[in-house]
Formats: C-alpha cells, sequence, structure tokens
C-alpha cells in the first residue's frame, strides 16, 4: 500500500516572459508600456494555448509513488461500475441460500480443513471482514494524501474509528442469512485487540452479530492447529467444528483456503483447482487496492524499498501474449 503525492509543474518560462515584459512598462514611457501589453498578451495567449493542447494530448510520464494505489482507490470510491460488481455478487450469492441449506452435504471448507462430518451442523456463511464487508478506503484515501504506506498504529486508530461502512450488497444479503437462521462468521486479519472496535463498527453497519463469539481475528489460539502467518486456516477449521458452512466470501485466495505458496504460479494453481467452487461455495469481492497478489510479484518481501517493489511490478507487467 504504497502512496505520495504528485507534484504539478507550471509552464515558467511563459510566466517568466509575461513577468519580464510588465517591469519594463514605466511610468511615462507610453510606447514602452503599449509594447509590454503587447507581450502580456501574447504570452497570456500562447499559455492558454499550450494549456488547452496539454489538457486534450496524452503524455507519457513517470507517476510518482502514490499514484500505486490512486487509480484503485478512486475505482472503490467513485465508480458506479465497482458498486455493481459487489452488488451483483452478494445478490446473486442470496439467491443460492436456500438450495444450500437444503443440500445437507452442502459445505464451502476444502476437505483439508474439516475434520468432523458437516452435516447435521448449524448453518453458517463465513466472511472476511477488510474490502469484503466494510469499507476501509478511506483510510487508503488517507495514505495516499499523506505519501504514507500502511503501518500498524495508522491502522489501528483508522479501525478505532469505527467509521467503515458497509461494502455494496452485503447488508440485504447479511439480512437475508440471517432471517434463514444461517450464522454469520466474521474471520479477520484484524488482530483480536481490535474485536470491540469492529464488532461495533459491523453493528453500525448494520450487519448481523450473533455475539462476541463470530469474530475470529488475527491471534484466535485454534488447540492442535498452529498458526502459520496470517492464514486464516485454523480459524476456519475452528468454525467448522460448531458450523456446516454454506459460503465463504473474501476478497483473497488466502479467505476461502491456505496459501502455502504466495507465488503467481501457486497461486494460479490453486484458482484452477477451485474454479467450480467460485459463484456457488465461495464468493470473491474486487479489492485492486492491495492484496496477496501484489507481494508476490516482488518475492513477498516489503522490506524492500518502494522503487525496488515499484519496479518488480513494473517488470510483471505484460504488453503482449
Amino acid at each position: 500500500m504504497d502512496a505520495m503525492r504528485p507534484s504539478l509543474y507550471a509552464p515558467l518560462s511563459l510566466l517568466a516572459c509575461t513577468a519580464l515584459a510588465l517591469s519594463a512598462c514605466k511610468p511615462g514611457q507610453e510606447e514602452m508600456g503599449e509594447r509590454a501589453q503587447a507581450a502580456a498578451v501574447s504570452a497570456n495567449a500562447a499559455a492558454s494555448a499550450a494549456a488547452a493542447k496539454q489538457a486534450s494530448t496524452p503524455t507519457a510520464s513517470t507517476a510518482p509513488a502514490g499514484d500505486d494505489n490512486l487509480n484503485a482507490v478512486l475505482w472503490m470510491q467513485r465508480s458506479e461500475e465497482y458498486r455493481a460488481v459487489a452488488e451483483q455478487t452478494y445478490r446473486a450469492a442470496a439467491d443460492k441460500l436456500d438450495a444450500a441449506l437444503k443440500q445437507s452435504n452442502w459445505d464451502a471448507l476444502v476437505p483439508e480443513e474439516r475434520d468432523n462430518a458437516a452435516t447435521g451442523l448449524k448453518p453458517a456463511v463465513v466472511l472476511d471482514v477488510d474490502e469484503t464487508v466494510l469499507d476501509n478506503s478511506p483510510y487508503q484515501a488517507r495514505l495516499l494524501r499523506d505519501g504514507k504506506e500502511y503501518d500498524e498504529l495508522s491502522w489501528d486508530q483508522w479501525v478505532a474509528e469505527k467509521k467503515a461502512k458497509p461494502i455494496p450488497g452485503v447488508v440485504d444479503f447479511a439480512k437475508a442469512a440471517n432471517a434463514r437462521g444461517i450464522t454469520l462468521i466474521y474471520i479477520s486479519n484484524r488482530a483480536v485487540h481490535l474485536k470491540d472496535a469492529t464488532l461495533a463498527n459491523l453493528r453500525s453497519a448494520g450487519l448481523p452479530v450473533a455475539d462476541d463469539s463470530v469474530f475470529l481475528g488475527l491471534g484466535t489460539v485454534v488447540q492442535g492447529c498452529e498458526q502459520n502467518g496470517s492464514e486464516k486456516n485454523c480459524r476456519r477449521q475452528l468454525a467448522g467444528q460448531t458450523y456446516r458452512v454454506l459460503m465463504q466470501f473474501g476478497d483473497q485466495l488466502g479467505d476461502f483456503v491456505q496459501v502455502t505458496a504466495n507465488t503467481s504460479q501457486a497461486r494460479g494453481a490453486l484458482l484452477q483447482q477451485y474454479h467450480d467452487w467460485f459463484g456457488e461455495r465461495w464468493w470473491m469481492l474486487p479489492n485492486p487496492s492491495y492484496g496477496g497478489w501484489e507481494p508476490a510479484q516482488f518475492n513477498n518481501d516489503y522490506s524492500q524499498p518502494w522503487q525496488t517493489r515499484h519496479d518488480a511490478k513494473r517488470a510483471a507487467l505484460e504488453l503482449a501474449r
């Protein structure tokens, strides 16, 4: 999550010419004053023409650091297309709730993450929180404004504000699930110490929260399962001990299945393996702002300087297939 503010450059040479022309105009020197006035008019006309040409003609340039995330955040905040795809995802999922409930062996957990029979368990839906249920684009926008990258302190402060709005479509889906007796389980990589603020934000956004146990944050201890970084497999197993998971929602592959190797090749293999689960048991929300796909381009090494990471991402671009 990178951010630096762009700089703007004015046509200084034209302005300088205008200033020089005006400086030559002195009281009592009528002819020189007329010449200076004519020069100023000419310079202004040239500046206007140059500005018009610049506005209408795309030019190649090197984008400032902040632009790495500028279009992504702006798209999530301002585009009708983003709202449309989020809403249609949740509507399509809601249409499958009854079929999932009726089919007793329907389960959205991969076999490796379930060590008990799902049949007969209470139904639940598992949702990631950030960019799946709650919209944190204002936090990203602040990073862009301030020329900063993600850090835990600023993130914790944002979460404490409890100002995140719901993702389009999620509230209607959640209410439809809740009306059918389906529990919503929130498996998030927000740290466990952010539990109270997160639950308060979920409630204020209109999301059903059965009780405090439905939030499984990063740091949740699961007996018999070794936590691997921020992977969610242990917490999904914990949910599966009590619930038959009808569906999962997320904005990253790791919200659905364990990503043991975060490389483009391994991620592609996972997508291929579970291709048929998406749009049935698994529902992906778009997030062009951040995710596991990004560090996969620079060897998952955030300790590298921003420019090194940026260059690696540029090198990963495909110019033709």
